[in-house]
């Protein structure tokens, strides 16, 4: 087998394509979501209408310019930025003293098929698509794939990675990995869209859900996968799932094939997740809507995106669950978000209904001080909304049997929230506010008029709409900082923002026309994640930072990268934020990692760790002093690509196939990341 690219040599010859990321993440990710009407159709105001903004000669947002809210352009010291500048060159940051933990040498804007890191750090594959994670699975072969291989090999286009470190003489994790979707015309030579075979259909059911598997560190810091690990494990779009919590078995959950309303075979398009404190992984359901087919006229399923019609994969014709004509509770039954416990590969997973149902694109841990599980959420959609849920019970501490079970119950009962942010206005020449988080339901007690709590937690969206939650720009990732508890929302882009009969651009989503996206700081009233008020700010408004729109922080934009897109959200030891990006190249550059200093002078530096393949996404981020792992999301996906012409041949060269993996980046000399 040829070895994976280690960015140390130039990029591999390519055949002749379009080098923009084609229609299929788009049709396979998210069923063009994007290209539709939004399903938020609701009426909610959006608050403190922003009459533009200027930047001062340190970059520092200033509001108090004219929003052409006609033609959806805002004026920025008179240039418009309706759709934002067009980029210019790639941006090389000056030399500027690296904050603690973010030492390291720029890695500049490009379009390689490799991925690229800073001098001095090397990296591996850890795992990659059709790898076998379990005893006796083949190993990958790309025109003879099978469900039952499928069902024992890691799966395709892994998002979050999460790890634990487990106890033993090695260094050594449980490494859990989500599997978020399938692009059947890059790994089908023969697929036909019209008719997919059944074995097709069943590889790709195989191919999705999570993957769980030991990994082991080398003395030189490579990493590989144990296959022989008692951990390691396959849930895929087939396995047995619970459903627990206040709507468990309530009639808008139950089938035929389920009576009772609690169990539910698989999960699909799997995001972003967390790693909770008492040592499971949770990951977040999220663009469930296009895997059913021949949705009833109804508005419910319309909020949530459910169309008449075949689905894209054509499940349907194999299993009547994904016919929502036959089976219409079936949509209800996804959209959750997921925990797993690691630690007993026979448990059964579970779907938490009291963190509410929308499109999660994940679910991350905050403790209160007295140790209420306090779990922040983004609805990955256009105009969609922030939650948040507070646990009822206490986290125990240890590992004994009883504690384990009493944990594994925190998410089952709590009080969901969503949240409705407040501007300022200009009096204080910055973007900020206030926020209020809105009770929507506690256990069997619905705070929402006219929905009763089981509605609220099955239908959560047309709970946000009713009591007037605040329209965001797709908001992903939401991560609280541990260093200090300041909680950072990815709001990745919208550019239906400021169109017309749409909302405009406000003090939380200052852009029209945001195609870039930006990240919001929240801190929550008296450093109490259970309470029910907040301030915000914005901490960086991405793009190219020679576009006026652009905002980092108040740093220099001389000395930062160009950034787009902000999709995924990590933390180091020190307290530094690091984003990885989701950009459909809309800067004309591959997708990458970077790291932004939070503190001080340096505050909103942002530099570009590392970059992914030519057609990739970067997924998944775990930051840590010795080592960074990062999921690379379906390489080579550029315009006119196929298995006859790959759009890459990442991370096995020569005329490979590519391949979505987990990659490992580390020091050459066993140093410490960013120092």
């Amino acid at each position: 087998m040829a070895q994976p690219c280690t960015g140390d040599h130039p990029p591999r010859s390519l055949p002749v394509l379009h080098r923009a990321r084609q229609g299929l993440t788009c049709r396979f990710r998210c069923g063009d979501a994007c290209a539709k009407r939004e399903p938020n159709r609701s009426a909610n105001p959006y608050f403190g209408e922003v009459l533009g903004a200027v930047l001062d000669r340190r970059g520092v947002l200033r509001a108090g310019a004219v929003l052409g809210l006609a033609g959806g352009a805002v004026a920025v010291g008179g240039p418009a930025l309706a759709a934002a500048a067009t980029p210019g060159p790639p941006v090389a940051p000056a030399p500027s003293p690296a904050p603690y933990g973010l030492d390291y040498a720029t890695v500049p804007p490009n379009t390689d098929d490799a991925v690229r890191v800073p001098g001095g750090y090397a990296q591996n594959v850890v795992v990659r698509w059709g790898d076998p994670i379990l005893p006796g699975a083949p190993e990958f072969d790309f025109d003879h794939q099978t469900a039952a291989a499928q069902a024992r090999q890691f799966g395709y286009n892994n998002d979050f990675c999460g790890i634990l470190l487990l106890e033993g003489p090695l260094r050594r994790w449980v490494l859990f990995s989500n599997h978020e979707y399938t692009i059947e015309p890059l790994m089908f030579r023969d697929y036909d869209a019209e008719a997919p075979t059944e074995e097709q259909v069943r590889i790709g059911l195989a191919a999705h859900g999570h993957s769980v598997v030991e990994i082991v560190r080398d003395r030189e810091g490579r990493m590989t996968v144990d296959v022989q690990g008692p951990r390691n494990r396959r849930i895929t779009g087939s396995t047995e799932f619970l459903l627990d919590g206040p709507a468990a078995g309530s009639p808008l959950l139950r089938t035929s094939a389920d009576p009772t309303g609690t169990l539910v075979l698989g999960t699909f398009n799997n995001c972003a997740g967390g790693t909770t404190p008492w040592g499971t992984f949770l990951s977040g359901e999220e663009n469930v809507d296009q895997y059913f087919a021949n949705a009833p006229a109804d508005p419910r399923l319309a909020r949530y995106g459910f169309e008449p019609g075949p689905s894209e994969r054509g499940w349907e014709t194999v299993e009547r669950r994904f016919d929502l004509a036959q089976e219409p509770n079936e949509a209800n039954r996804f959209g959750w978000v997921v925990e797993v416990d690691p630690h007993d590969p026979h448990s059964r997973p579970v779907k938490h209904t009291a963190l509410g149902r929308f499109k999660h694109e994940g679910a991350t841990i905050r403790l209160s001080k007295e140790g209420h599980a306090v779990a922040y959420m983004g609805d990955d959609e256009r105009f969609d909304y922030v939650y948040k849920f507070v646990s009822s019970a206490t986290m125990r501490k240890g590992q004994s049997r009883r504690a384990r079970e009493h944990n594994l119950s925190l998410l089952s009962d709590g009080t969901l929230y969503v949240a409705r942010f407040t501007g300022d206005g200009a009096e204080d020449g910055e973007y900020d506010g206030s926020g209020e988080w809105i009770k929507l339901a506690a256990g069997s007690t619905s705070f929402v008029p006219g929905m009763t709590a089981e509605e609220v937690y099955v239908f959560t969206r047309e709970a946000g709409d009713k009591v007037g939650a605040t329209k965001m720009d797709r908001p992903e990732d939401v991560e609280p900082n541990p260093a200090n508890g300041h909680v950072f929302l990815a709001l990745t882009n919208n550019t239906d923002r400021g169109k017309a009969g749409k909302a405009g651009p406000d003090e939380a989503n200052p852009r029209a026309d945001n195609k870039h996206g930006h990240v919001i700081e929240l801190v929550e009233a008296d450093d109490d994640p259970t309470g029910t008020s907040f301030t915000w700010s914005i901490l960086l408004v991405c793009g190219d930072p020679a576009d006026p729109s652009t905002y980092f922080g108040g740093f220099d934009k001389s000395q930062v990268s160009p950034i787009t897109s902000p999709d995924n959200l990590a933390f180091d030891t020190h307290g530094n934020l690091w984003i990885s990006t989701d950009s459909s190249q809309a800067l004309e550059q591959n997708d990458g990692l970077f790291g932004v200093s939070l503190t001080g002078e340096t505050r909103g530096r942002t530099t570009q760790f590392l970059s992914v393949p030519i057609g990739a996404e970067t997924c998944g981020p775990v930051v840590t002093d010795d080592f960074v792992l990062v999921s690379v999301q379906h390489p080579g996906d550029v315009d006119d690509a196929s298995p006859d012409r790959p759009g890459s041949h990442w991370p096995d060269g020569g005329s490979a196939q590519p391949r979505p993996a987990v990659v490992n980046v580390y020091r050459e000399d066993r140093g410490r990341i960013g120092i």
